[in-house]
């Protein structure tokens, strides 16, 4: 039986594909104000300014790469069980090669109808295309994006709860854990369990399980596969 690695990603784990982060000095959020673009009440307030920043985003992600951590992560799978969990809407550690990527927060090449709640099978894949206004659902509902804006509810928590749980190996790689619910879900890994903590900057999280390597995603991934050989 191969061990079971559970791989939680954020911002950090793409920045090297030239996607901004949100919560670093310079990162999306100093540029646009987050109640406007990706909380419920913004889409609702004017949904022309929601749909023309992810249309951006959507082309953003298109010119992108897979950087070498995602290519790392992927490459996991040759000796080991690997579940992703992103908190990412891009597509890159799937476009890189892994096999099962849990996305917490949505697809950005995704869109579905504004009155579902993305819990079902109503996602419409787009790829990189632009949505507007008059864009509609087969039903004749307006398209949304397929992402968990602020205010909603986190479908796939319960998810990543259970793949956490059943890992023998947590590994997290580019995010601050600042985000709930996704920052609580190391809390869910077993008592024995390692958990390897890949970021250059400090990360507020004391637990004697806790292993934190200090690099940037591809960096530390090149670390982390020398202890898992080490091993």
């Amino acid at each position: 039986m191969k061990k079971k690695i559970a791989v939680i990603t954020g911002a950090g784990v793409s920045a090297e594909s030239g996607l901004a982060t949100f919560r670093d000095s310079g990162g999306m959020w100093d540029k646009y104000d987050v109640n406007e673009v990706a909380s419920i009440e913004g889409w609702y307030r004017n949904r022309k300014l929601v749909l023309d920043f992810y249309n951006m985003r959507r082309r953003e992600l298109e010119k992108a790469e897979p950087n070498g951590a995602h290519k790392a992560i992927a490459a996991l799978e040759d000796g080991y069980d690997v579940k992703v969990v992103t908190q990412n809407v891009d597509n890159l550690h799937e476009r890189a090669g892994s096999t099962y990527v849990l996305h917490l927060h949505g697809e950005l090449t995704k869109v579905r109808p504004e009155n579902t709640e993305g819990t079902g099978n109503e996602t419409i894949d787009i790829g990189y295309s632009d949505i507007g206004i008059g864009d509609l659902s087969p039903d004749g509902v307006q398209l949304r994006p397929h992402i968990v804006f602020f205010g909603e509810a986190v479908p796939n928590i319960t998810k990543a709860i259970d793949i956490v749980s059943a890992a023998d190996i947590l590994l997290i790689v580019g995010t601050s854990l600042q985000v709930y619910p996704a920052a609580g879900l190391y809390r869910y890994a077993g008592a024995e369990v390692p958990i390897y903590i890949i970021d250059p900057k400090d990360v507020p999280v004391h637990d004697s399980r806790i292993t934190h390597i200090r690099e940037t995603a591809t960096k530390g991934m090149e670390k982390f596969r020398n202890i898992l050989e080490s091993e």
